[in-house]
C-alpha cells in the first residue's frame, strides 16, 4: 500500500510513496505522532535526481526489514530539500557541524521537538569498513532512546543551543558600515582564486570539480577593471575545457552536475536547470568580453537543450533531468543513457566513420568508465574531445568547415540512436528561483547575441510566474508541479526572479518587467532585511519556526541570494536614481566572513565591483519599435559593460511609462526625432549622440 507520501506532489517524495517505509511528508503530523508515539524522528532529505539517494532508498527503504525497523523505532520523515530549502539549510549546518562534512541523502536522527544528536549523509543497509549500517544503527538508537534517553536529550540540547549560539554569532556581529568591503578585496580574492586554480586543466581545486560560472563572471569582471590576462586566460581555459570534457553532453548539449575528477571528463549524470542558466551567462559575458564565436556556440547549444528538455507547456522551467536511466539489461545505472561502448559507437555511426568518431570523441574499446566497486574499465565510454578541432583536421586532412560539418552528421546519427534508450526521469517541478536565473540566461543571450526568441521564451517564463506565483500581499511561492502553486518563497525566490525581471526589461524594455523587479525587490528587503546585522535572512520573519534562521552568503553551486539581492539593489537603485535603495545595498555587502576570505564569495565580488565602479546608466530615446531606436539598443546591448543599466525613453504627450519609475528621464528626449543615446557616468553625462558607435565609444570609456 502506499504511504502517506502519495499524497505529495514533490517528485522525489512520490518515488517512495510505495517504500514499505511508513513515511511522513513534513509538517505537523509528523511531530505529533512522534510525541504521542514518544519516538524519535528518522529525518530522510534528498532531492528527485540525485544518485546516491536512489542508492540508499532501493538498499534500504524498499527493503522490507530495514522499513520494519525503522517503523518500530522512529516516525519518518522525508523532505524534498529543492522544495524545502529551508529545512534542508538548517539541518545540513546541523551536519557540517557534527560530523565535519554534507551532502545528499542528509540523515538525521533527533528528538520530536526537531533537535538532532545525530547526523550522517548516506547510510548503507549493512554495516561496512567502519560505517555502521540501518541494520546495526537502528536497533542501537533504539535501545539508547529506551534505556539511555537522558543522555540523548541532553546532547541534542548541548548540540541545538551551540548551533544556535553559533548562528546567533554569525548574523549578528555585525552592525551596518562595519567590515566595509574595499577595492583591495576584488584584488585579494583574485589572488585567492589564482593560488586554487588548476592551470593544467582549468576550473579550480581538484576533484571533484564544479563548474562555478559565479566565479568566472567575477573574473572577467576583474580583468575588464585591472586588465590583468591571467583574470582572463583563467575564464577561458575553464570555459573551453569544461566544454570539450565529458561535463558536456555531446550529443544533445547541455552540462552535467559536476566532474568526479580534475580533467572535466567523468561527471555526475544529472543536469540541472541552474547549472543550465549560470554556465549559460558565463559563455554568454566571455562571447561579449572576447568576441570569440565559440563562446557564443556552447551557450545557444545550452539554451536550445533548455527549450527542447526542461520547457513546460506554460513556458516556465522544469528543475532537471535524472543521472539514472534503465541500462540494456533493464537495470537502473547512473549514465546508462549517456555513455558507449565502442560496439555502440560502431553501430551508430556505421564501420566507415568509426574511426573518426573515436578520434572525435576519445572512446577506448576498454572505456573511460571505472567501476565503483572494482575500479576496473567497464568498457562504457563518455564521449568528450580529447584533441583540438584544428589539430583533427589536420590529421583528416580536412578544412575547420569540413570538420565541422561531418561532425555534426556524426552526432545527429547519435542522436537517432540514443533516442532508442530509455530516458533519465524528468523532474518537472518549477521553482521560482531556477527559473529567476534562466530568465536572466535568457534574456541576456538575447541582448548579447541579437535574438528575440531568446527574450520570448525568458518573457512565457516571467509572465506565467507573476501571473502563478504571486500571493495576494504581494509575495512569492516557490513550488508549482501539476496545477499547484505552494510553499511561502524564500530569499533566492524574490533576487533571483528579481534579477531575471531586470534582465528581460533589458532585452525587451517593457516597462511591466523592470516595475514587477522593483516590486518584488522591496518586498525582498520588507521580508528578508536584517537590519541590525546587515545582509538578508533566508527565510520571513514570520515563516515556519525552524532551530535556527539562516543568513547564508556563501556561494556555492548557486550565487548566495544575499549577493543578488545586494546587486539588485545597486542596480536598480542606480536605473531608477534612488540613492536611498543603492545606500541599503552597499550596507548589505558588509559582512567579516566576506572581507576575511572574498575568494569564497565571488558573486558578492560581482556586487562590490557593480559598487566601486565606475558605471553607466544609458538612456535611449526613441520611438518604441522604430528601426534607428532597434539600431541604437541592439549595438549597445552587444557591448560588455556590466556594470552599465539601460533605460528606454520612449518620446510622446505626457509622461511616458519609464519616467514613472526613473523620474530624471523626464528632460532626456530624442534629438531631431531620431534615436539619441545619453550615457553617464559618475553623475556626469556625456554629450547626447544619434551615432550608435559614438554611443558605444562612451560607454566603453572613449570620448567626451
Amino acid at each position: 500500500m502506499p504511504n502517506r507520501l502519495a499524497h505529495a506532489n514533490s517528485p522525489y517524495l512520490l518515488q517512495h510513496a510505495d517504500n514499505p517505509v511508513d513515511w511522513y511528508p513534513w509538517g505537523d503530523e509528523a511531530f505529533e505522532a512522534a510525541r504521542r508515539e514518544d519516538k524519535p524522528i528518522f529525518l530522510s532529505i534528498g532531492y528527485a535526481t540525485c544518485h546516491w539517494c536512489h542508492v540508499m532508498e532501493h538498499e534500504s527503504f524498499e527493503d522490507e526489514e530495514v522499513a520494519r525497523l525503522l517503523n518500530e523505532a522512529f516516525v519518518c520523515v522525508k523532505v524534498d530539500r529543492e522544495e524545502r530549502p529551508d529545512v534542508d539549510g538548517v539541518y545540513m549546518d546541523v551536519c557540517q557541524a557534527l560530523t565535519g562534512h554534507g551532502g545528499w541523502p542528509l540523515t538525521i536522527l533527533m528528538t520530536p521537538e526537531g533537535r538532532p544528536f545525530f547526523a550522517a549523509t548516506y547510510i548503507p543497509r549493512e554495516s561496512r569498513r567502519g560505517r555502521p549500517g540501518l541494520l546495526d544503527l537502528v536497533p542501537r538508537i533504539r535501545q539508547l532512546w529506551q534505556e539511555e534517553r537522558a543522555r540523548l536529550l541532553a546532547d541534542a540540547d548541548e548540540i541545538a543551543r551551540a548551533l544556535q549560539r553559533q548562528h546567533a554569532e554569525d548574523v549578528g556581529e555585525t552592525a551596518p558600515g562595519e567590515a566595509v568591503l574595499t577595492e583591495q578585496h576584488l584584488e585579494r580574492a583574485f589572488v585567492q582564486l589564482r593560488t586554487r586554480y588548476d592551470a593544467e586543466y582549468g576550473g579550480f581545486g581538484d576533484a571533484p570539480k564544479f563548474p562555478t560560472p559565479h566565479t568566472l563572471l567575477f573574473l572577467l569582471r576583474y580583468w575588464r577593471r585591472s586588465g590583468d590576462g591571467q583574470a582572463l586566460g583563467m575564464v577561458e581555459k575553464t570555459l573551453r575545457a569544461m566544454r570539450r570534457g565529458g561535463l558536456w553532453d555531446h550529443v544533445n548539449f547541455g552540462f552535467h552536475r559536476y566532474s568526479t575528477d580534475r580533467r572535466w571528463l567523468l561527471p555526475h549524470f544529472e543536469k540541472m536547470l541552474y547549472d543550465q542558466a549560470l554556465l549559460a551567462l558565463a559563455y554568454t559575458e566571455a562571447h561579449r568580453a572576447t568576441g570569440d564565436p565559440f563562446y557564443r556556440h556552447v551557450a545557444e547549444k545550452t539554451l536550445a537543450y533548455v527549450a527542447r528538455d526542461l520547457t513546460g507547456p506554460e513556458g516556465a522551467f522544469f528543475s532537471a533531468e535524472d543521472a539514472d536511466s534503465l541500462d540494456r539489461h533493464g537495470r537502473e545505472e547512473e549514465g546508462a543513457f549517456y555513455t558507449w561502448t565502442e560496439a555502440d559507437l560502431r553501430t551508430a555511426v556505421g564501420d566507415a566513420d568509426f574511426p573518426f568518431a573515436r578520434a572525435v570523441f576519445g572512446t577506448a574499446p576498454e572505456g573511460n568508465v571505472e567501476d565503483e566497486a572494482t575500479g576496473e574499465r567497464t568498457g562504457q565510454n563518455v564521449l568528450h574531445n580529447p584533441e583540438p578541432l584544428l589539430d583533427l583536421a589536420d590529421r583528416f586532412g580536412m578544412g575547420e568547415g569540413a570538420l565541422r560539418e561531418k561532425i555534426e552528421h556524426l552526432r545527429e546519427r547519435l542522436v537517432a540512436a540514443r533516442d532508442e534508450r530509455p530516458r533519465p526521469r524528468l523532474d518537472d517541478k518549477v521553482l521560482t528561483d531556477w527559473n529567476g536565473l534562466m530568465i536572466a540566461a535568457l534574456a541576456r543571450a538575447a541582448r548579447a547575441f541579437g535574438d528575440r526568441r531568446h527574450a520570448e521564451a525568458a518573457a512565457r517564463a516571467a509572465d506565467f510566474l507573476l501571473q502563478t506565483m504571486r500571493t495576494a500581499d504581494g509575495g512569492l511561492l516557490h513550488r508549482y508541479r501539476a496545477g499547484e502553486a505552494a510553499v511561502p518563497g524564500f530569499l533566492d525566490d524574490y533576487a533571483f526572479l528579481a534579477w531575471g525581471l531586470h534582465e528581460l526589461y533589458h532585452a525587451l524594455f517593457d516597462e511591466r518587467y523592470l516595475e514587477a523587479a522593483l516590486a518584488l525587490h522591496r518586498e525582498t528587503e520588507r521580508r528578508f532585511a536584517d537590519p541590525d546585522g546587515g545582509g538578508f535572512f533566508f527565510t520571513e520573519a514570520e515563516g515556519e519556526p525552524l532551530l535556527f534562521r539562516r543568513k547564508d552568503r556563501y556561494d556555492g553551486a548557486l550565487p548566495s541570494g544575499n549577493a543578488v539581492a545586494a546587486l539588485n539593489g545597486l542596480r536598480l537603485g542606480r536605473v531608477t536614481g534612488d540613492r536611498a535603495m543603492e545606500d541599503r545595498a552597499e550596507r548589505a555587502l558588509s559582512a567579516p566572513e566576506v572581507a576575511a576570505y572574498p575568494g569564497a564569495y565571488t558573486y558578492h565580488m560581482v556586487a562590490l565591483d557593480y559598487a566601486i565602479g565606475p558605471g553607466q546608466e544609458v538612456v535611449v530615446a526613441g520611438e518604441r519599435g522604430a528601426p534607428d531606436t532597434e539600431a541604437m539598443t541592439d549595438r549597445l546591448g552587444r557591448i560588455y559593460a556590466p556594470n552599465a543599466v539601460f533605460l528606454l525613453r520612449a518620446p510622446g504627450t505626457g509622461a511616458a511609462p519609464v519616467t514613472a519609475l526613473a523620474p530624471f528621464t523626464e528632460a532626456q528626449v530624442a534629438a531631431g526625432g531620431r534615436a539619441t543615446a545619453y550615457v553617464c557616468e559618475r553623475y556626469t553625462c556625456k554629450a547626447p549622440t544619434t551615432d550608435p558607435e559614438q554611443a558605444v565609444r562612451f560607454l566603453q570609456g572613449h570620448g567626451a
